[in-house]
């Protein structure tokens, strides 16, 4: 019954903003990494930041000072505020948990960013 569901795509033009969050059920979230991941068409999917339990956070070079992960452990929410937003940004963004020393993680359905004029 574990479940991600992400929210807050869509169109922005370059140098705007936009706010996803992921919502999580079934898990015992304040247990897990949260990881924000995208996919272009004909690209691999790739990290773009991450949080750990703890609140450390990482970021892929591309967005550093752009994006900002948070998590609300008791709304079971992560979300990534998306500023001065590129057209190289656009792709399908996925919510992702992580749970240290177990196999098996988990993927929301994704929520489409598309950054153009």
């Amino acid at each position: 019954q574990v479940k991600l569901v992400e929210s807050g795509g869509g169109l922005v033009q370059p140098g705007g903003s936009l706010r996803l969050s992921c919502a999580a059920s079934g898990i015992r979230f304040s247990l897990y990494a949260m990881g924000w991941y995208r996919q272009a068409p004909g690209k691999q999917r790739e990290l773009v930041a991450s949080i750990t339990s703890a609140g450390s956070t990482n970021y892929a070079d591309s967005v550093k000072g752009r994006f900002t992960i948070s998590r609300d452990n008791a709304k079971n929410t992560v979300s990534l505020q998306m500023n001065s937003l590129k057209p190289e940004d656009t792709a399908v963004y996925y919510c992702n948990a992580d749970r240290p020393g177990w196999a098996n993680d988990y993927w929301g359905q994704g929520t489409q960013v598309t950054v153009s004029s």
